[in-house]
């Protein structure tokens, strides 16, 4: 079981896929968040989830006052997850959009012509680094250009390869998990 930590939705419960998923731990996304909301970048954001998951960090940023949040997921029961989750932080949120995408990360990332300002990349461990590269120089032009890309991988997989068009700003281990914080190149 996860909850949505804090804001507008803050306590509400979220289930999680059964299966086939490894949701980021409540601390790891406290501690993201406050150093998110710190730095001033959630509020009034266009997120982008990709491989939500059961969507819980797309749907804390809702929470925590993003303009709008698209949540991407092809496994269907974890997508079944996040609309059921998206739906029931929806209720308290009513003006926030907030889309479930039932599809795969590349699709969605051909398909879409919006810009977001705050990405979350949470893909499964055993993503091949080459797969994460091809994903990264996709949604590159999909940035907006002070737009955060927030990369969550095992430690020992090291830092994602990068496109041209991204930098490294910094990156937080908290054990076996490494967040790293990427940015369009300025």
């Amino acid at each position: 079981m996860t909850r949505i930590i804090s804001g507008a939705a803050g306590s509400l419960t979220l289930g999680v896929p059964d299966a086939g998923t490894r949701p980021t731990s409540d601390r790891v996304r406290e501690s993201l968040f406050g150093a998110l909301d710190a730095a001033d970048i959630v509020d009034g954001a266009a997120v982008l989830d990709l491989f939500a998951g059961s969507g819980a960090l797309g749907l804390e940023a809702a929470s925590r006052g993003a303009a709008s949040v698209d949540l991407v997921e092809k496994a269907p029961r974890a997508a079944a997850v996040a609309d059921r989750n998206a739906r029931t932080v929806a209720k308290v949120l009513p003006g926030t959009p907030i889309r479930v995408h039932r599809s795969s990360v590349e699709a969605y990332l051909r398909a879409t012509a919006r810009t977001f300002d705050l990405v979350f990349i949470d893909p499964p461990y055993d993503l091949a680094d080459t797969e994460l590269a091809r994903v990264l120089e996709m949604l590159a032009p999909r940035l907006a250009p002070d737009a955060l890309v927030v990369v969550e991988r095992a430690t020992r997989s090291g830092a994602p390869t990068l496109p041209d068009a991204l930098q490294y700003e910094r990156d937080k281990s908290y054990g076996d998990t490494t967040l790293w914080w990427v940015r369009p190149q300025s």
